[in-house]
């Protein structure tokens, strides 16, 4: 069928370009799951998969290629990153899923919401908790401390507003409104960590618990005596906060949020 379909709707890898597939199967292998925990700005943050290579490729033609045909290779690392998360989540009250919210922008410019889409593929709705506070830098090209800078501030985080019929009060505390509600953060990539740690203090300061972290992917983080091989400069390394090096990424070469 797939041979078929690739005759009638010819279509190029995502990942590499080689013809009749989204994503190909020497790429497929580059998107096998390899879950690890890892350290971002103070948080503990699962991920998938590295960001570099054919993952680099594919995640960047689904969010700004328009290849949302890729989705599909894509939803069980994320699956997976979930699934590590949650498993050292203690119990409790139940745990529900918010995300990053997207640039008016960016979500002008792609028609959809990358994360949002590859969630409802693992089969999960998550809760519009978060939103933009004001108006902010795109993080891509930012060293991390100007990354920090950007960050903070830029997130609010507040539930969606229910009322008793009769008294028209609302049903939560307005000095704590999410108090007492457990929420796994999922993002696509993560790089300093600043956009995450940002959503964590959002959540905090209206009472929620961030009891988990998961990202598709994470941007590697390499030392300059790593790069020997890299085509970064040394100061170019430094300046991104040590993100990059010999898989030439320091940035996610599309627009975040």
């Amino acid at each position: 069928m797939r041979d078929a379909l690739a005759v009638l709707l010819p279509v190029a890898c995502s990942g590499c370009g080689t013809g009749d597939r989204a994503v190909c199967a020497s790429c497929r292998v580059a998107l096998v799951p390899e879950p690890r925990r890892i350290d971002r700005a103070g948080l503990a943050v699962w991920a998938g998969l590295e960001y570099a290579g054919a993952v680099a490729s594919v995640l960047g033609a689904f969010k700004d290629g328009a290849r949302t045909d890729a989705a599909t290779a894509l939803v069980p690392a994320l699956r997976a990153s979930l699934q590590a998360a949650l498993a050292g989540v203690p119990h409790g009250a139940a745990v529900e899923v918010c995300t990053i919210p997207s640039t008016p922008a960016a979500r002008r410019a792609r028609g959809f919401v990358p994360v949002e889409v590859l969630l409802r593929r693992c089969g999960i709705r998550p809760v519009p908790v978060l939103a933009l506070a004001r108006e902010r830098a795109d993080q891509a090209g930012l060293g991390a401390a100007e990354r920090r800078r950007n960050a903070a501030g830029g997130l609010v985080a507040r539930p969606r507003v229910r009322t008793f019929p009769r008294t028209r009060r609302p049903l939560f505390d307005p000095l704590a409104p999410l108090a007492g509600r457990r929420f796994l953060l999922v993002d696509d990539i993560v790089t300093t960590g600043s956009t995450l740690a940002e959503a964590v203090r959002a959540l905090a300061a209206a009472g929620g618990e961030t009891v988990a972290i998961a990202v598709l992917a994470e941007t590697p983080r390499r030392f300059p005596r790593h790069a020997g091989s890299s085509r970064q400069t040394l100061r170019d390394i430094a300046a991104q906060g040590g993100y990059g090096g010999r898989t030439g990424v320091v940035d996610p070469p599309f627009r975040t949020g």
